[in-house]
């Protein structure tokens, strides 16, 4: 029995690149690249479908900064160092530190 192939993201879209472009067909490919044709149809698929949300987007999606969200998690992390730090100075009696 064989073992399954992962390939990494920049191989399936050479592959996919090479299928589109239409100059070899996708047996001959499937045949270099010694992976099945469904594959190559699967990543020529999600290429093209992900392809508009490249340009829709221009590229990499902006993280979305919720400035509430951000301002309650710094009061969490104020109330956990002055927590801290309370609980350290009550146990230094027991430690003998």
């Amino acid at each position: 029995m064989s073992k399954r192939r992962n390939h990494d993201a920049g191989f399936k879209a050479r592959v996919a690149l090479e299928a589109l472009k239409g100059e070899r067909t996708v047996s001959e490919l499937a045949a270099e690249y010694g992976v099945h044709p469904t594959m190559i149809h699967q990543w020529k698929k999600a290429l093209l479908e992900g392809a508009s949300g490249i340009v829709e987007h221009g590229g990499k999606k902006k993280a979305e900064v919720d400035e509430e969200t951000v301002r309650s998690q710094h009061a969490k992390i104020g109330e956990l160092v002055v927590a801290n730090d309370f609980l350290s100075r009550k146990l230094k009696p027991w430690t003998g530190k």
